[in-house]
């Protein structure tokens, strides 16, 4: 009929009718139907049997970015099985699994009775997480199969059951009859399929770790690491070793850390380098994948996060021939993407541009990029005097970590280069005050560097299912409110829908941006500490990191959650 070829399908159908589990006609007809006969559509398609439960259960949780946990490979214990009464858990459909702390992880098949969760908060006492299963494992647990009730039936019990003796997986993890190893996984599918997912969801790293009695992958999403995959532990050495072939490093050295990289071509003929890390633990090599995607490189500084006084302060920076220009800030704050944001302004063919980095995350054509090898001799120093003799107009260094180098980039800073870089402080004004507690003379400092850049990274809620929240007055004006404001500013909170993780989707910059003032300087030259500078900052209407986490909640950019979390002291 005319109406379902015109029919938007919801996302877990169109993943299935991109996977050719479904044609789009039968998927459009299933909408209608399911709507017709009021039942969820998940569960509609589940009892007409058009899709078979394990691949819906691994489509719902790509989708929603959930676990997928075997229910085969748990037991129940009594006191989960009584927290609350077998009828109410019917009704529900859902089923408590094991708590880990004050968190009670439970199985869900469709997504349409993820709203039953706040139920089982009020039941318990507990926070929910919630995990896809299979259909129809879940309904042998809520009805019973042969044996009968299987809530109440005497299952094996284990009155310490964990999360890490659950067995999860992702729809990578196909078996292979046929493949070369003892657990009938096909290892480099599953990696290939693992590399491909990351890049498809928007992760920055991949871990994958092995334990005593397991091994788990996690994805770095938004700046937080979850649970993706719990394979069979059996294939870590494999796992290994197909990962250190596609990296180009020793599969026979187990003993020390190796770096490598992989050029992973994308089902769409793009390509896209992964930095990998190898650790020896315990129980194996730990590795990490961070995944250099060129193209956050291209993101225009008006992408990033900053407001239009921010930005035009930055850009007024970098448009000078000379100077030291700082980016500062924790591990992951996006420091290097700020700094290529700028370098690409600077990118032009009359410009000689050169990045000491440790390693060169991000390539870019133009740009003459240099990989710091400590154990040759070629340190940040080094490659900075080398820097030197090159006839630079523009110089990036990785980051300023000690007296040497410190001290060589204001050199090249006041003998006509630009020069940006990074430093590891809280705060814009701690960065002068780290300057000189490194070594470097309070003359130099205040003569050269132009401006600095704190930042952090905090997650963006999702456009599709934020929602309104109240908030106290009170509590508004003790987080950094004005009191005129309180009673019309809008706040949203994160609640979780397909499109996003968690309630959250990308993330955005927020900064404190200062350009160093003549008032500043002369503070630096006479001993000022980071507190003073603080508040002559604010003097000059520089905003600082809270004061701009604050304005993006004001927009709605973000909630007071993350404010609390990327600002806190």
């Amino acid at each position: 009929m005319p109406e379902t070829a015109e029919l938007t399908l919801p996302a877990v159908l169109s993943t299935l009718v991109k996977q050719d589990q479904l044609s789009h006609s039968v998927a459009s007809k299933s909408v209608l139907e399911a709507k017709a006969r009021k039942k969820p559509l998940v569960t509609y398609l589940l009892q007409k049997q058009l899709v078979d439960p394990y691949t819906m259960a691994m489509v719902c949780s790509l989708e929603y970015g959930l676990s997928l946990v075997d229910l085969d490979a748990i037991d129940i214990s009594h006191e989960i099985q009584e927290l609350v009464p077998d009828e109410t858990l019917r009704k529900m459909n859902i089923v408590p699994l094991f708590n880990v702390a004050n968190a009670l992880f439970v199985g869900v098949a469709d997504p349409y009775y993820l709203e039953n969760i706040g139920d089982i908060k009020f039941a318990t006492e507990m926070v929910p997480e919630p995990v896809f299963v299979e259909y129809d494992k879940l309904q042998n647990i809520l009805y019973g199969g042969e044996g009968g009730d299987a809530i109440s039936s005497g299952m094996t019990i284990s009155s310490d059951t964990e999360a890490q003796d659950l067995v999860i997986e992702t729809a990578s993890l196909e078996k292979d009859e046929e493949a070369d190893n003892d657990h009938g996984v096909d290892v480099t599918h599953f990696v290939n399929e693992l590399l491909s997912h990351a890049i498809s969801k928007g992760v920055s790293d991949i871990h994958i770790e092995p334990y005593e009695k397991i091994l788990r992958v996690r994805y770095r999403i938004d700046g937080i690491l979850q649970v993706v995959s719990m394979p069979p532990k059996g294939i870590a050495q494999k796992l290994t070793s197909r990962i250190k072939v596609m990296s180009q490093l020793n599969s026979s050295e187990r003993r020390v850390p190796q770096d490598g990289r992989i050029h992973f071509q994308v089902s769409d003929g793009k390509f896209v380098d992964f930095r990998v890390n190898t650790l020896p633990t315990l129980y194996g090599e730990k590795i990490v994948l961070r995944i250099l995607d060129s193209d956050t490189a291209s993101l225009g500084i008006e992408n990033l996060g900053f407001n239009d006084k921010q930005k035009d302060d930055l850009l007024s920076a970098i448009a000078k021939p000379d100077g030291l220009i700082l980016v500062t800030g924790p591990t992951g704050s996006g420091k290097t993407v700020s700094l290529y944001a700028c370098l690409n302004i600077l990118n032009t063919s009359e410009k000689n541009i050169s990045t000491a980095e440790d390693p060169a995350e991000i390539q870019v054509p133009g740009i003459n990029q240099v990989n710091v090898n400590e154990k040759v001799g070629l340190t940040f120093a080094s490659t900075l005097r080398a820097f030197l003799r090159q006839d630079p107009d523009i110089i990036m260094v990785g980051e300023i970590r000690d007296l040497e180098t410190a001290e060589i980039s204001i050199k090249a800073a006041q003998t006509g280069h630009l020069v940006l870089s990074t430093l590891h402080t809280n705060s814009a004004p701690e960065t002068l005050t780290r300057l000189v507690n490194m070594g470097v003379a309070p003359f130099n400092i205040a003569s050269s560097v132009l401006l600095i850049v704190a930042q952090r990274l905090a997650r963006r809620l999702c456009n599709h299912c934020k929602q309104v929240t109240d908030v106290p007055a009170e509590t508004l004006i003790q987080l950094g409110f004005d009191e005129s404001e309180v009673d019309s500013i809008v706040v949203y909170e994160p609640k979780g829908c397909s499109e996003c993780s968690g309630g959250y989707k990308g993330r955005v910059g927020i900064y404190q941006v200062m350009p160093i003032s003549p008032v500043m300087a002369k503070m630096v030259m006479e001993g000022g500490n980071a507190l003073e500078l603080a508040e002559q900052a604010q003097r000059e209407n520089i905003n600082d990191l809270r004061q701009s986490g604050i304005e993006k909640v004001r927009q709605g950019i973000t909630s007071l959650a993350e404010l609390e979390r990327v600002t806190k002291d």
